[in-house]
């Protein structure tokens, strides 16, 4: 293609890529508002306001149990789910993300209020959805799609074995002789010193829990097993009078309405003190919210907006932080659990919220008589759930590398810090990702074994130069080059001045270039011509010949040629003229 042709084709492409690009509406257009414009009627209100419900009553105990685990009262966690939850529906970018608390965050959340208080703790909350909103007006929640598999799977398993851990207390009716240990094995040890004063009620109440939801799930799929189980605990509880521990005998009930919203206490030492946690809630919110977004694409077929998600994320943050709530994000169970109760729409998940908030004003004083071993055996059944037992095996199976950077980031997370296994998985999986790229690249001599036939009646004359040229050499660079194939490259490259006075670069099979490949480039270009070597790039992308222009590597340094046979034309043209 000579000039003329690519200065007409360059803007017609950079046309096209700018009316290809989706504007700021687009990206930022809730689901809502894309369904409604589809048509929304009775029958798809319908399905909305059945899988609602049922999300409701999946959602019920689970918000209360998370909130308990999480170091604060019961109440904060319907107070997540009604307010988070709703506008996660409203403003999101997913048709059927669930929002609430999620146990993800139980560690993080129970670790803040242990240092910084409650009110610490909705500070960070409400400063990591402004981070969010940062986060996804920016358009970075494409790059959080970037985190390995393996950092997910290891992460997700090491919070499972985190949630238990702290549920043992909960599930025996321990009395611990101090405040239960952060870390797991100082807690284990706390808990195997307090052994002796296990609770046999709370005991037997924690088993009927899990028993009840294990076979619920088993022969009734279709029945909402958590809240049936603990509705069977308390029950059992209550009728009996067991001297197991309830949610009135330790916070003496919930309430039955929603509090006013009201700001956080604000200082600037404050906001300084908590900076850390907000910044992980923001990490793991964002996280979580697109590892379950891509759950429900994956189930339905849709796609989801992720900055916009993230976007919904950040404002259901920064309210529910406003009426007293915990970090709120996307849940993988609820969501999945939305999906299977034939979910039309956003609709069904602020309807859920809903659901929530008359289950609280009509049936408040019910929950007083929920056993805390009954809450904790939900959320044993849960971590079984999140310990993600097949794909663990499977990538102890596939490839070292995978495994370390499993075992790496699962125990970080379980043994250190959950920010801290997510940046080291991360940074494995991108040492990995590295070398594996590097050794996919090659450089090799164009030199066919057999020739490809050409028929006679072609017209195109017999040139002895195509067939054997002692003075040029042809070089073929295959696959991505950046810094960490330059080494390899490099090496090559610097052999290859010794003996020919022509040298042919191509770069057709090149499909990415970075400035550390263009340095290598222009080092070995000044190198042929110290030697008097001619130097032609042959079939370099527009991108990738921009590249090296800017670092230089231009006439009279090289030339440029669209094909290896139009550089061989070009130093044929140049023996004609000597």
């Amino acid at each position: 293609m000579d000039q003329t042709q690519r200065a007409v084709h360059q803007p017609a492409q950079k046309s096209a890529q700018k009316s290809a690009k989706p504007t700021f509406s687009e990206l930022f257009t809730p689901k809502l508002v894309t369904v409604w414009r589809e048509g929304y009627h009775l029958p798809q209100f319908k399905a909305d306001f059945m899988s609602g419900l049922t999300v409701a009553i999946v959602a019920l105990p689970l918000s209360m149990a998370i909130a308990i685990a999480s170091g604060v009262t019961p109440e904060r966690g319907l107070f997540t789910a009604i307010v988070g939850g709703f506008i996660v529906s409203a403003l999101g970018g997913s048709r059927f993300q669930i929002g609430g608390p999620a146990g993800a965050f139980i560690v993080l959340v129970a670790a803040t209020v242990q240092r910084q208080g409650v009110d610490g703790l909705l500070l960070a909350t409400m400063m990591s959805g402004v981070f969010l909103l940062a986060i996804g007006y920016l358009r970075l929640g494409t790059y959080i799609k970037f985190i390995p598999y393996p950092v997910t799977v290891g992460f997700t398993a090491g919070i499972a074995i985190i949630i238990f851990s702290g549920q043992i207390v909960e599930l025996f009716g321990l009395k611990l002789a101090g405040p239960e240990p952060g870390p797991l094995l100082p807690k284990l040890m706390a808990i195997g010193e307090a052994a002796d004063t296990i609770n046999i009620s709370a005991t037997l109440v924690a088993v009927l829990t899990i028993v009840s939801i294990v076979a619920l799930k088993r022969w009734r799929p279709g029945w909402p097993g958590m809240l049936i189980a603990v509705g069977l605990a308390s029950l059992v509880v209550a009728l009996l009078a067991l001297p197991a521990e309830t949610i009135g005998t330790r916070y003496g009930g919930i309430p039955r309405s929603l509090p006013f919203p009201a700001l956080p206490a604000l200082s600037l030492d404050k906001a300084i003190a908590v900076l850390p946690d907000a910044i992980a809630f923001a990490l793991l919110g964002a996280i979580e919210s697109l590892l379950s977004a891509v759950v429900a694409d994956g189930m339905t077929g849709r796609r989801h907006r992720s900055n916009c998600e993230l976007v919904a994320q950040g404002f259901a943050n920064i309210a529910s932080a406003l009426f007293g709530g915990i970090c709120a994000t996307g849940t993988i169970a609820r969501t999945a659990t939305n999906v299977r109760a034939g979910a039309h729409g956003p609709v069904s998940g602020m309807l859920h919220s809903l659901f929530l908030l008359v289950f609280m004003l009509v049936a408040a004083p019910l929950a007083s008589y929920i056993p805390l071993a009954a809450l904790a055996g939900v959320l044993a059944v849960v971590c079984w759930n999140m310990f993600e037992k097949q794909a663990f095996a499977t990538l102890l199976r596939a490839s070292r590398g995978d495994a370390l950077v499993l075992l790496a980031t699962f125990l970080i997370v379980v043994f250190r810090d959950l920010t801290e296994g997510i940046v080291v998985g991360f940074a494995l999986g991108s040492v990995l990702f590295i070398d594996r790229m590097a050794k996919s690249i090659a450089v090799e001599a164009d030199l066919p074994l057999v020739q490809e036939d050409v028929a006679d009646s072609s017209g195109r004359a017999y040139d002895a130069s195509e067939a054997t040229d002692v003075d040029t050499v042809v070089y073929r660079i295959s696959g991505a080059f950046f810094f960490g194939a330059a080494s390899t490259v490099g090496t090559v490259l610097d052999r290859i001045a010794d003996q020919r006075k022509n040298f042919i670069l191509d770069c057709s099979a090149v499909p990415f270039f970075d400035s550390t490949a263009a340095n290598v480039i222009e080092g070995a270009a000044h190198k042929a011509k110290r030697a008097g070597v001619r130097f032609i790039i042959s079939g370099a992308a527009p991108p990738i010949r921009r590249m090296l222009i800017n670092h230089g590597v231009k006439r009279p340094l090289v030339t440029y040629a669209a094909s290896i046979r139009d550089a061989r034309a070009q130093l044929n043209g140049k023996r004609e003229t000597e």
